[in-house]
């Protein structure tokens, strides 16, 4: 870990923590799967998972992973061996992911909504060699492409309706007959309940926690090629601890999940799996988010944690059904919101709505993914901050310029993080390894700055930066100002080409339903909250804004769309 040379031994942070955490805290970094055999021998009868009302007890869970792990072996998978899972939310992708690791093997997530292109691209990245996959067309049909054309030698087949209660499962397969795919009969498919027929004995690996990659977890590739960050097991262990430290009000055993983010997602993988199994709680698994489903869930299940990104909350706040009280949000105590900015707005209303507390964390794929975190104590929580460093986590504000150069405490710049949670490097990328790691650090092209108290403030991307006639200008600075306005439920600012400023502000708003608002009046309200410099210049009023798999508002969309108009305008005035 590289020490913090503008603040010496003696972290601001610290000073900021709960009594109940100490930075210096021992963190366990062992084999990642422990996590699961700890749990079923604590928690053995308790439920693990609920899909669809089919509960699945830590104990059956604990067999089904070690089952799947001497199935992988019989595969092949040993250690290092690359394992695809191309599955939504459902009991398998947990049973598949702690059997991978059982079997010493490394644990490749893939998005399922990803072109063929983009799924064929990352496999061969990855060297995968198995892919797992559901038998509904919709993925198999990908993932058949796949093994006829990338290096994958097996596909391992889930049975939909297998994971179904009772008479689901039973009217599953005449329901959907017709999505279901025709999967043939050969030694390149294996079945999943054909890789569990076996006692359930692994043959142990023997794992160097720090060395050993568990996962692969491929960043989004919104500001370019998508790259692997290797997150070892000491990676994913020291940051499930790290999670339990800043979150102590948990009930070890007694708590109940709501897990709505996609599991392949770092966000999910780690808050709503590994966590929720470090402590016992039951994972209510939804294979997608559909908000009317997510709220009957929490009025009839009664969870007590919700992690979610700002636009799962917004939606909800603005739910009229909510509002009339036709939904009990009572039962949730926790809620950790990442993935984006949180406006203090959806905040305090979330809040109000439910009772819980609500607090914002910062993390990346690289990172396993928390670095830091809003304490949940009362007051804990400063407003637009990304809370503070996570036990045994240095972040310290560089210069843009002179990468290794650590700034004065205040100063804004590009945000570093040293950590047992850092990842390892990027996979197959030497290069950019050295740009991300240098003076020792990880570089995570975030710009932000650290308060006197140790609190950090995201500024914004570092590629996000609009420079408009020399000047830079913040989009989320200029995000956070539009949703003050009682109108505006979603924003998104971008910057275009402008040939007299270099680059020029964009807004896309979506407005609440029922709502009106001109440009002109979004503008006036504005002129007390933004420079004139960070004024949007173009305003445009959508009726949906485009997002990502786990809902988080996506600028790439519309930076392609704007430099496509700006194109075909140039190539028509030519």
């Amino acid at each position: 870990m590289a020490e913090s040379e503008a603040q010496g031994s003696a972290h601001p942070w610290e000073k900021s923590y709960p009594e109940y955490v100490d930075w210096n805290a021992p963190l366990p970094t062992g084999a990642l799967h422990r996590l699961l055999d700890d749990a079923v021998a604590r928690f053995a009868d308790r439920p693990a998972i609920d899909f669809m009302d089919k509960i699945t007890s830590y104990r059956e869970l604990g067999e089904q992973a070690n089952k799947a792990g001497q199935g992988f072996q019989k595969l092949g998978v040993g250690k290092g061996t690359k394992v695809g899972i191309l599955l939504p939310n459902c009991p398998a992708f947990v049973a598949v992911y702690y059997g991978v690791l059982k079997a010493g093997g490394t644990v490749v997530n893939v998005n399922p909504l990803y072109a063929i292109e983009e799924i064929k691209s990352q496999i061969e990245d990855s060297e995968a060699d198995i892919l797992v996959t559901l038998d509904l067309s919709i993925l198999y049909d990908k993932a058949r492409i796949a093994l006829d054309q990338t290096r994958l030698t097996h596909l391992v087949i889930v049975s939909m309706a297998e994971m179904l209660p009772g008479l689901k499962k039973l009217l599953f397969p005449i329901v959907k007959r017709s999505e279901i795919a025709k999967v043939p009969r050969d030694s390149r498919h294996v079945r999943f309940s054909a890789l569990l027929d076996n006692p359930g004995r692994p043959t142990p690996v023997e794992i160097e926690a720090k060395e050993d990659i568990a996962v692969l977890q491929y960043t989004g590739g919104t500001t370019g090629t998508s790259k692997g960050a290797m997150l070892t097991h000491a990676n994913l262990s020291a940051n499930v601890a790290q999670a339990a430290m800043m979150m102590p009000g948990a009930d070890e055993g007694k708590e109940v999940m709501v897990g709505v983010l996609p599991l392949f997602h770092v966000f999910a993988m780690a808050v709503v799996m590994n966590f929720s199994i470090r402590l016992g709680a039951k994972m209510i698994l939804l294979p997608r988010f559909e908000l009317d489903t997510v709220l009957k869930v929490i009025d009839k299940k009664r969870p007590t944690f919700f992690p979610a990104v700002p636009t799962i909350y917004i939606a909800i706040n603005g739910h009229p059904d909510v509002a009339a009280g036709k939904y009990d949000l009572s039962s949730i105590k926790l809620c950790l919101s990442g993935g984006a900015s949180l406006p203090r707005e959806v905040q305090e209303k979330f809040q109000e709505l439910s009772g819980c507390t609500l607090v914002e964390g910062y993390g990346l794929s690289e990172t396993a993914p928390i670095a830091t975190c809003n304490p949940t104590t009362p007051g804990g929580s400063r407003e637009g901050s990304l809370g503070v460093p996570v036990p045994g986590t240095v972040v310290d504000i560089c210069s843009i310029d002179e990468p290794e150069k650590v700034l004065p405490q205040g100063e804004i710049g590009e945000i570093c993080i040293s950590g047992p949670q850092v990842m390892k490097g990027y996979w197959k990328r030497d290069e950019e390894n050295e740009r991300a790691f240098a003076g020792g650090r990880f570089h995570t092209g975030d710009v932000g700055r650290i308060d006197e108290d140790g609190y950090v403030y995201l500024i914004d991307r570092l590629k996000e930066v609009i420079i408009a006639g020399g000047y830079n200008i913040y989009p989320r600075h200029v995000e956070e100002a539009i949703y003050k306005h009682p109108s505006v439920l979603e924003v998104t600012v971008i910057g275009v080409d402008d040939a007299r400023r270099q680059q020029t502000v964009k807004a896309f708003v979506r407005l609440k339903d029922g709502e009106s608002l001109t440009a002109d009046a979004l503008t006036d309200f504005l002129k007390d909250k933004l420079s004139p410099i960070e004024m949007p210049k173009q305003i445009e009023f959508r009726d949906e804004l485009p997002k990502t798999i786990i809902g988080k508002l996506s600028k790439k969309e519309l930076v392609a769309e704007e430099a496509a108009k700006q194109g075909a305008a140039a190539a028509g005035s030519g």
